[in-house]
């Protein structure tokens, strides 16, 4: 459209979860350096290890550049709130596989560089539970399995879906709600004879060794009672746990670049900027992705880009 543009990201490589957060048997690196290298073809200036509202500061960005658009996803993430919840050995499900995707690094002559610089996260010959099914619970079951965990169970809250549609309660043209198993799922079965997942329990208390680290993880089943979720009693089980992964979803933005804006926030703490003109309430501000619309899928932080460019164009032209 004729602008220049300058991308700041506060991570050390261009991507953002397509890069850290997506294991490399789902979406190789090549697919996302070739991407950005061709947009640095077309002349983005991107410029890496800049963390707005510390190293690089929200007037810097206002005085150097006509309009700004926040595309930083929804990345402060739901967890735990059991009892030994804070024990060590118990993760957010993005922190282990950006640990993981850091320690596989290459260089540009292809050869690995750890980049990470805490202590791996590693599954390595560890009971493994995560907490919370979806995408990432599948990721994180498979970089775990890659890395030799000697045990793997998958956690669901909800209960096993259907292996056909019911036509009453999912009639077409809704999406099949029904059984689905994952590259994750797969891998487990091959690995350790069974399908991973645990349906229909809720995380009651994890327990620590006596020393500050996980040992088990207590379960319970549940059931959903006029739209509740409800403990059945005398269900208890206590799994055995070195690594609990909370693969449980993402609450919205982290709120400081929202609040360092002053930007207004809808009922759920994302960006309040409405979709097709996603502008928000300080005047040459804007927010597309996940931070505006909550967590979702890649296909529309791509919608969503190419959407906030036609804004900020008519904006800039106006």
């Amino acid at each position: 459209m004729g602008h220049n543009v300058t991308v700041y990201e506060r991570a050390d490589k261009i991507g953002g979860l397509l890069y850290y957060g997506i294991p490399n048997p789902k979406l190789d690196k090549r697919s996302v350096d070739r991407r950005v290298n061709l947009l640095k073809a077309e002349g983005v200036d991107f410029r890496v290890n800049k963390d707005v509202g510390n190293n690089v500061s929200k007037d810097e960005l206002e005085k150097n550049h006509d309009a700004v658009v926040l595309a930083v996803g929804a990345t402060k993430p739901r967890g735990l709130t059991c009892k030994g919840s804070d024990l060590k050995g118990v993760y957010f499900a993005m922190d282990f596989l950006t640990a993981n995707q850091k320690d596989l690094n290459v260089d540009d002559k292809g050869n690995l560089k750890n980049t990470w610089g805490d202590e791996l996260i590693s599954a390595e010959g560890k009971n493994v539970i995560v907490v919370g099914g979806g995408d990432t619970g599948t990721d994180c079951i498979g970089t775990s399995i890659r890395q030799f965990c000697k045990s793997i169970v998958n956690l669901e809250l909800m209960p096993i879906n259907p292996v056909t549609r019911d036509s009453h309660s999912n009639p077409w043209p809704d999406w099949p709600k029904i059984y689905r198993a994952d590259y994750g799922h797969e891998e487990a079965k091959v690995v350790f004879g069974s399908d991973p997942r645990k349906y229909a329990v809720n995380t009651k208390e994890i327990i620590s060794d006596g020393h500050g680290n996980v040992k088990s993880l207590v379960t319970v089943k549940v059931e959903l009672v006029q739209g509740k979720i409800q403990e059945v009693p005398g269900t208890e089980e206590e799994l055995p746990a070195d690594l609990v992964l909370m693969a449980m979803g993402f609450l919205g933005p982290e709120p400081r670049l929202l609040d360092a804006f002053q930007l207004q926030s809808d009922s759920r703490g994302n960006v309040l900027a409405k979709y097709g003109e996603y502008s928000t309430s300080r005047e040459g501000v804007f927010a597309a992705g996940d931070c505006r619309r909550g967590q979702s899928l890649v296909v529309w932080a791509i919608n969503e880009g190419r959407g906030v460019a036609d804004s900020v164009n008519a904006y800039l032209t106006k």
